[in-house]
């Protein structure tokens, strides 16, 4: 880790006077970075303001002035409301990916050596002037020879080693907070840290979002209502990615729909059903659809563009995601729980009175409310802040079915204030629910369980086998975990204690009790050495059971 702190010394040096500038000195002081790193002591502030607004604002302008992939990661960080507290992340989606574009003696480089040809040889017409430039990359408008329309994304030139960079920097700085602040070790900083990491390098590769388009592209394959731009991949690579030009309306741009005459209801209705058609039926779904990611085309159709984000669930998950939904609504404490234990990971220790006592205070706010009133994407990430509080980690891609859900939820509600989406939504659950108790489907079910526990069965020789050889080698090894074990091992030590002073007790009782019974028959003196021995011995006994009396009662315990 030195080595690379030594070999990023420079970016090391921007990041720490960038959380310097921002008021997280503080952090800087705590990773002992101040002192492994050059900079002016008086640059030090190490006042914690905690309060939670300024705490926000504070690591949205940190981020923006750390560049590209700070701003990513702060982007793919505002859907994680299972991991992030709520007022961090909503300054986090005020993150804006807006920088100057680059020269286009690059664009034309960078196309030539990723398409192997010349760029008046690939393209009958290309404009200099780009439509749309972000961090990552930035999109022209072009023409092929075969005159069809298209746009080209092109990859900002080194922008890979610099994320790289950035990358290794993040998780060097998490595994040093996991080392140093107890509550970055509790979050699991590192693997928050990986699973971000790994959303931005599939970002990177244009090829993956290029797969992603064709895939929902084939969800709505004879739908004219939905329309995907085509991937041209004679002409996409790695680095740059050619797709159909779509030009249309955004769909936040209701004075020019209104122009134009479009109908609101009809478009709302099938942005709702497109999401929910890629969510519930499908089970891969455009991650990020704000308004300029969706266009609007003559006739009401819908346009989905940009496709770096996705989001993936399974069968189960899906279920599960319909299952929380119906308890939301039905008030039923038991299968919220149960649907959130089966989709997230919850934590041993986790206070389930407490939980249980949480998810009823976010039952008691969805319990019989009109369908036409309740926020599917509210309700989501009222349940993800409930996680947050007990350290459950949802799967990531529910945290973008929340984020998508609350967006689409807005961009509807302005096109139609009236419009429901859970009457949309609705029955892609009913459906979804009959799918799964569909004779066929439980059939496939059982059949594919009974697979498995023969598979279990014929390779239960084979372990049994195993075990016994290892136990013939006396290298068979068991751990028991005990919670609180050493809580357990004090209280066995008093109990032990407590017992063994009995037990001294009742021998020296006895002895007493043998000097009474023997200077009785012998009709003797009981002074021992000229020594009051049983007066004595009768008093200390006294004690002693006075002592361990006094013991039981205040321990509380009979």
């Amino acid at each position: 880790m030195i080595g690379k702190r030594m070999k990023h010394a420079q970016r090391y040096q921007e990041i720490i006077n960038t959380f310097l500038r921002n008021g997280f000195g503080y952090i800087v002081k705590d990773l002992g970075l101040s002192e492994v790193m050059s900079f002016p002591k008086r640059k030090v502030n190490t006042d914690t303001d905690l309060n939670p607004g300024r705490i926000g604002e504070r690591v949205r302008s940190c981020l923006q002035e750390l560049g590209p992939t700070f701003i990513k990661m702060g982007q793919i960080a505002s859907t994680r409301r299972d991991l992030i507290p709520e007022h961090i992340t909503k300054e986090l989606e005020k993150l804006q990916d807006r920088v100057p574009p680059f020269p286009f003696d690059q664009v034309r480089q960078i196309i030539e050596v990723e398409l192997g040809e010349t760029i008046d040889t690939i393209f009958d017409e290309f404009h200099e002037t780009p439509i749309a430039a972000a961090s990552i990359g930035q999109v022209h408008y072009a023409r092929l020879n075969t005159k069809e329309q298209v746009a080209v994304k092109i990859q900002r030139p080194n922008i890979r080693h610099v994320i790289e960079t950035d990358l290794e920097i993040l998780e060097d700085l998490a595994r040093l907070m996991e080392l140093r602040m107890d509550w970055a070790k509790r979050y699991q900083l590192r693997d928050m840290i990986e699973e971000f990491a790994k959303s931005l390098r599939q970002e990177l590769d244009y090829r993956i979002e290029g797969r992603n388009a064709e895939k929902i592209a084939n969800q709505f394959t004879g739908n004219p209502a939905i329309r995907i731009p085509k991937i041209f991949w004679d002409y996409s690579t790695k680095n740059v990615l050619t797709m159909e030009y779509i030009e249309g309306i955004r769909v936040n741009d209701l004075k020019k729909m209104d122009e134009e005459g479009y109908d609101r209801k009809v478009i709302a209705e099938r942005l709702a059903h497109s999401i929910f058609h890629q969510i519930l039926m499908e089970g891969f779904f455009h991650g990020d659809p704000h308004p300029g990611n969706v266009l609007v085309l003559p006739g009401e159709v819908i346009a989905l563009m940009d496709f770096g984000m996705v989001g993936r669930l399974d069968h189960d998950m899906k279920y599960q995601f319909a299952s929380l939904v119906i308890s939301l609504k039905r008030g039923n404490t038991d299968g919220i729980i149960k649907a959130v234990s089966r989709m997230g990971l919850i934590p041993e220790d986790v206070d389930m009175a407490l939980f249980r006592q949480d998810i009823e205070d976010l039952r008691e706010k969805y319990y019989d409310v009109p369908l036409s009133q309740i926020s599917l994407g509210e309700a989501v990430n009222d349940l993800f802040t409930v996680a947050f509080h007990h350290r459950i980690r949802i799967p990531a891609d529910l945290t973008i079915l929340g984020k998508a859900l609350l967006t689409v939820e807005g961009v509807v509600e302005s096109l139609d204030p009236e419009f429901s989406i859970m009457s949309v939504a609705e029955p892609f659950g009913e459906r979804l629910m009959k799918d799964r108790y569909h004779p066929k489907k439980l059939a496939e079910s059982a059949w594919s369980h009974i697979v498995e526990c023969s598979e279990i069965i014929s390779d239960l020789p084979k372990k049994l086998r195993e075990i016994t050889s290892i136990m013939q080698q006396g290298k068979l090894r068991i751990e028991i975990t005990i919670p609180e074990l050493h809580l357990l091992l004090t209280k066995m030590d008093r109990i032990s204690n407590r017992l063994s002073f009995s037990i001294a007790l009742l021998s020296f009782s006895i002895i007493m009790v043998g000097l009474i019974i023997g200077s009785s028959i012998g009709r003797q003196s009981t002074l021992l050495w000229r020594f009051p021995a049983i007066e004595l011995g009768f008093g200390v006994a006294t004690v002693m059971f006075l002592w361990i009396l006094y013991s039981i009662f205040k321990s509380g315990r009979f």
